[in-house]
């Protein structure tokens, strides 16, 4: 697959300059094109003024920002995307407008050049079939603001080619954002569940079922949202509401048309006034019809196959901020319920049917599940993708379950002659669910803590020694259980933006799949004990000059690295290596005879005096308890075996979460700085 190096962007309004910042902050070449001076000027300082807060918020420095504008080129002159390998549009929503531009780019461009459309309103088909290359066109849509939200819809529509698709996807990971693919139908997937979560309420006002303020509230409570239904049209423009419904309307009929009472409020050009006192007797039946209305669509738009539950719920999550997806929702409140709340919709909106969905769930009588690992085989290579974006791919019952299922599926296939194991989104895998262990400990079911990081070790175990090639495709973050997830690995292919850490000291906790074992049998247990102690980062080209990443390539150059991987075969990846000279002083504050002096919080005398100093700090404030048995196992585990080196681990599990240090470490995780009494 070729590279991504050049994207233009048409439009330098708040769209299109947020899309083009997007992609320069990722690192990516950027064209930004408009059809005047002033409004290319005002595009530029748009994405200035808001790099400019970034830098205020201290999340980029002056300098990182002028590397960032330096990747953007502003111009009225559309030739300059002529050789891009993805031209994205970006201008208002006029299908005139749209039309006439891809006639004009499909003409100009290269014949490599993939073109995508940035609608929420259009079908994706009736512009790709304006142009000459229908197979390399797509729909991109973005939710607002492009630069900070991270969701994308990709929409392929019937013609798209499969290459296209995968290079699109490509393109939206490589800046920055968590994809779900998208059919090419009304609303796509997100707006087809939002429209009418916003219309529902003005018509819930026009029948007079209660002042603005009770719905809005209603609205809030049932989908814990920060804001609700009219506060959301007021920000966004009560207009766009009406435009957004009215499409959906003439598509799909009259249950998803607006009401009179939103044509009205834009016909006044007015924002809803909010004010009033809240009606807590009706919240009950309101929010009962917040959910017939939202959870019935959702489902509907699952039948209809424009996006699976999983990618509906992620929409939600991703780009709306939900805290649960429409399908998790119905597994809260429950199933029976759900097909109440929409066959009272059902019957009031005689046009709106029983998703089919819903009837089969109700039929079983259990929740719905949830499909968190992917198995997709490409020729002789099994990929494995952890897909919870939404939660960094963090680990929990259910994904290693699901791992452990499509790991044993794609080893039985005699086709299959090697695993990749990666992570949707920027992250691959960061660390175990944490509030898994919180619900654990307050339930006094330590023991089912370490059942569940036994079965864990057993799918590494199953994952190191498997007589197919194991891959770990580290393109993101990893943290804690993520990073001892690779280490499990036979080999691991990085990008730049790999990295690993041990941050459980931290949080109260030691290592408990294997990372302190692998990783001092890597590069040897001193170094292990420093970054177990410290929870520093390991930079992929850190961690590939410690011999721990076998391949460290660019994105585009990824499935060639994994290709030859798989011709080489497997080879010991505990081959014997000396620590290089910059890690060696990192080791040397962690050697046996320093050990008491650091964990003491006391710079080991003997040793680089800033660096000693520093790292004293640091382990200052980690978890007394968990630092002491991290050293024990560490020197245990020097001469163990894999296997006895696990259960060295598993023997002490239980022992550190029945600590008061495990439960604050870990209950504060993200929220402040844990207090360790060293208990």
């Amino acid at each position: 697959m070729s590279q991504i190096n050049k994207i233009g962007v048409i439009g330098a309004g708040n769209m299109g300059s947020g899309i083009a910042q997007k992609i320069a902050q990722e690192g990516i070449n950027v064209v930004m094109i408009d059809i005047k001076d002033e409004f290319v000027q005002r595009g530029l300082d748009t994405i200035k003024t808001l790099l400019g807060e970034a830098v205020e918020r201290r999340i980029f420095t002056p300098e990182k920002v002028d590397e960032i504008v330096s990747r953007v080129t502003a111009t009225t002159d559309f030739n300059a995307v002529a050789d891009a390998d993805l031209v994205i549009e970006a201008v208002f929503e006029d299908k005139q407008v749209k039309s006439d531009l891809f006639t004009k780019l499909d003409a100009l461009c290269d014949a490599k050049t993939i073109l995508a459309t940035n609608t929420s309103s259009f079908f994706v088909r009736d512009f790709a079939k304006l142009t000459n290359r229908p197979d390399r066109f797509v729909g991109y849509h973005y939710f607002f603001h492009p630069a900070k939200n991270r969701l994308l819809e990709v929409i392929p529509h019937e013609g798209t080619s499969q290459e296209t698709l995968e290079k699109s996807l490509l393109a939206a990971k490589l800046h920055g954002k968590t994809s779900i693919l998208v059919k090419d139908a009304p609303g796509f997937a997100v707006n087809r569940f939002f429209v009418p979560f916003l219309n529902e309420a003005t018509r819930m006002l026009e029948e007079g079922l209660a002042n603005i303020p009770t719905i809005e509230e209603a609205s809030k409570r049932a989908f814990k949202i920060g804001m609700g239904a009219f506060v959301l049209m007021n920000v966004t423009g009560v207009p766009i509401a009406l435009h957004a419904a009215t499409t959906l309307g003439e598509e799909l009929g009259p249950f998803y048309a607006p009401s009179k009472t939103l044509a009205d409020q834009v016909a006044k050009g007015e924002n809803w006034n909010l004010d009033g006192d809240i009606d807590e007797s009706k919240m009950e039946a309101l929010m009962d019809r917040f959910y017939g209305v939202c959870l019935g669509v959702s489902a509907a738009l699952v039948d209809e196959e424009v996006a699976t539950i999983e990618d509906t719920d992620r929409g939600a999550k991703i780009g709306l901020r939900w805290i649960q997806g429409p399908f998790e929702i119905m597994n809260k409140i429950g199933i029976d319920k759900t097909y109440a709340c929409v066959a009272a919709i059902c019957e009031k909106y005689p046009d709106f049917k029983m998703p089919q969905v819903l009837e089969k769930q109700k039929a079983a009588g259990k929740p719905f599940e949830f499909k968190l690992v992917d198995l997709d085989v490409k020729g002789d290579t099994a990929w494995l993708t952890i897909n919870r974006p939404e939660a960094m791919n963090a680990l929990n019952e259910g994904v290693f379950a699901q791992l452990e299922e499509k790991f044993s599926a794609a080893e039985q296939d005699p086709a299959v002659k090697a695993i990749v194991i990666q992570g949707a989104g920027k992250a691959f895998v960061a660390g175990a669910d944490i509030r898994y262990f919180v619900k654990n400990i307050k339930a006094d079911k330590i023991q089912d803590i370490v059942d569940f990081t036994r079965a864990g070790h057993e799918t590494l175990l199953k994952i190191e020694n498997s007589a197919k090639l194991t891959i770990c495709l580290l393109d993101g973050l990893s943290l804690g259980g993520g990073s001892e997830l690779a280490l499990a690995c036979q080999a691991i292919v990085a990008t730049p933006a790999g990295s690993m850490a041990f941050p459980e000291t931290g949080i109260g906790i030691f290592p408990g799949l294997g990372g302190m074992l692998r990783f001092a049998k890597h590069t040897s247990p001193a170094l292990a004990k420093y970054y177990t102690f410290t929870g520093a980062p390991i930079k992929a080209t850190d961690a590939q000059t410690l011999g721990i990443i076998t391949r460290l390539v660019p994105p585009a150059e990824i499935e060639s690295a994994i290709a030859e991987l798989v011709r080489q075969g497997t080879s010991d990846k505990y081959q014997p290596r000396d620590i290089p000279t910059p890690y060696s002083g990192y080791a040397a504050l962690c050697e046996a005879g320093n050990i008491d002096q650091l964990l003491g919080g006391q710079a080991p005398a003997g040793t680089d005096e800033a660096l000693a100093a520093k790292t004293a700090k640091v382990v200052g404030f980690k978890a007394p308890l968990a630092l002491k048995m991290a050293n024990e196992i560490i020197d245990a585990q020097a001469d163990q075996s894999i296997a006895d080196g696990v259960e060295t681990e598993l023997g002490r599990l239980a022992e550190i979460f029945a600590t008061a240090d495990a439960l604050e470490g870990l209950s504060s995780a993200g929220r402040k700085r844990p207090e360790f009494k060293g208990n």
